[in-house]
């Protein structure tokens, strides 16, 4: 009779291997754990490499054509800039062009409405004094005389208005012919007085704001001597 002999140490490794399904040793291994497996495995050394590359990969710097094109956009935008504001620029001075402009068509249509006014109150003004000197070479007496003082005194009364509103009167008799201010109406040979002389005022002429309004109808003299303000220009220019 033959009797086996089993060595304690090996009685145990027989325990530990039956312990283990044998199912689980046969089925084949799946890849995601494989490579789980083999990452857990892998030396410190090596995932540090691998951490380095994954940085080196994320301060990769821009490209170069990503620069240039930054930079025409930041030119392009400064440029949009500067033409806004020399657009707001020159609307601000057309504003205030436009601005002073109106001011200055309504300050003149003012003047005009004044002057268009003050042109038809003429004639009433020149039929006062029309009167005034008749009344004066009547001599008044009694109750004419004081309707001819009221007469007056409305007279005083309007030109006092013209006056406020800026109006001045010409009347030129004896003072040099001025074209600009006088219409002469007529010429009187007097060889005492100088040459282009104002002689009679017919109709006193009336400016307003530094313009005529109405010139003032006069006669003028002729064959008397030169001004001497005239001569002397007139030699200066010879």
């Amino acid at each position: 009779m033959k009797v086996e002999v089993v060595n304690p140490d090996e009685e145990k490794d027989s325990a530990k291997d039956a312990a283990v399904d044998p199912v689980a040793q046969d089925a084949p291994q799946d890849e995601a754990t494989v490579a789980d497996q083999a990452a857990e495995a892998a030396p410190a050394d090596e995932a540090g490499d691998e951490v380095e590359a994954d940085a080196t990969v994320i301060d990769d710097p821009v490209d170069s054509d990503d620069e240039v094109f930054s930079l025409e956009d930041l030119r392009a935008a400064r440029a949009a800039a500067k033409e806004a504001s020399d657009r707001c620029v020159r609307l601000e001075a057309e504003w205030d062009n436009f601005r002073k402009r109106t001011a200055r068509e309504r300050e003149e249509e003012r003047a005009r409405a004044a002057e268009s006014l003050v042109t038809k109150l003429l004639p009433v003004v020149d039929d006062l004094e029309r009167a005034l000197d008749h009344a004066a070479t009547a001599q008044p007496e009694g109750a004419f005389s004081q309707f001819v003082d009221g007469i007056q005194a409305v007279h005083t009364k309007l030109v006092g208005v013209f006056e406020k509103a800026g109006v001045s009167v010409i009347d030129p008799a004896g003072e040099p012919f001025n074209m600009h201010e006088q219409q002469a109406v007529g010429h009187v040979d007097d060889p005492s007085a100088y040459d282009e002389t104002v002689r009679d005022v017919y109709q006193k002429g009336y400016r307003m704001g530094g313009r005529v309004i109405r010139p003032a109808m006069v006669t003028v003299t002729k064959g008397g001597p030169r001004r001497p303000a005239e001569a002397a220009d007139a030699k200066g220019e010879a």
